[in-house]
């Protein structure tokens, strides 16, 4: 069965989507359609744009959006068995299954990543990855801090990011390397994302959540918030609202998704880290990119 996967932030390179745009003309339809919808051309930040501007999470996350829903769309054998996404990339999962449209996608991107720049403004926090050590160990680590830190995203066995205040991850990055970790490095993002320092932003999207039409999608949609197949769409609402503040479960999805017969990985998207992690998680899973 085909697992089509969808990245997140941090996939963004300066260029992306320039040899779509000018090659297909669909593609090219769509790109202009979503400058109008943003009220800006995004294309032109990311055709020509520096890797500092493509880093504005207002831009990113559209940006990362476009490049991956039109790649997909523009495959003539895009029929996929099942579909998630990393974070961001699950709402482009939800365009690919059909569960919404285009252009509602492209919309909800837009208020959620608006909604999480105002958080960051308001709550200046961070990230960072952990790398060598169980989830466990990860976890118990937080939940003694008397701070805001928690387990953010599980992207593959021995790699877990934690999310939370500046001096809760200052603090926890010390306590990872003393427990033995390989690696605990702070991440350049814009605050804590995944974690209940995400709160005023999860309200402001669940309002544009409920105003935006859902359909049935083609095929279930494995999401992060559960790590588990959904196709009812008040269950994909509730997950997509709960995302924000939630870990990302990309390990559990993974692995879910090869249990229910999931067996060639395909990214679609800027960049290639899902197919690595996927490698990571289960290693006879065949990987490439759209």
């Amino acid at each position: 069965m085909k697992a089509y996967v969808f990245p997140g932030q941090g996939a963004q390179f300066p260029g992306m989507g320039k040899e779509l745009y000018e090659n297909f003309e669909k593609a090219r339809i769509l790109f202009e359609s979503a400058n109008n919808i943003l009220g800006f051309r995004i294309t032109d930040i990311m055709f020509e744009g520096t890797a500092e501007e493509l880093k504005q999470t207002k831009v990113t996350q559209p940006a990362i959006f476009l490049h991956s829903v039109i790649l997909a769309l523009n495959t003539e054998d895009f029929k996929p068995d099942m579909v998630a996404g990393h974070s961001l990339g699950e709402f482009s999962a939800l365009v690919a299954n059909r569960a919404l449209s285009f252009e509602d996608g492209l919309t909800l991107v837009a208020a959620r990543a608006n909604a999480m720049q105002k958080a960051c403004e308001a709550n200046p926090s961070t990230m960072a990855a952990i790398l060598g050590l169980d989830d466990q160990v990860v976890e118990d680590i937080c939940t003694g801090i008397d701070e805001v830190v928690v387990p953010a995203n599980y992207n593959c066995p021995g790699q877990l990011v934690i999310s939370g205040s500046n001096k809760g991850i200052e603090i926890a990055c010390g306590k990872m390397k003393d427990a033995g970790a390989k690696r605990a490095l702070p991440l350049p993002v814009g605050g804590a994302f995944h974690s209940p320092l995400m709160e005023p932003a999860r309200k402001e999207l669940e309002e544009a959540i409920v105003r935006t039409k859902f359909e049935t999608p083609v095929c279930p949609v494995y999401q992060n918030a559960t790590a588990l197949p959904a196709s009812d769409i008040s269950v994909i609402k509730e997950n997509l609202v709960a995302q924000l503040t939630a870990p990302v479960k990309w390990t559990q999805s993974v692995q879910k998704m090869v249990a229910d017969g999931g067996t060639e990985f395909i990214e679609s998207g800027p960049g290639k880290v899902l197919q690595g992690l996927v490698k990571k998680i289960h290693r006879e899973a065949e990987v490439r990119s759209i």
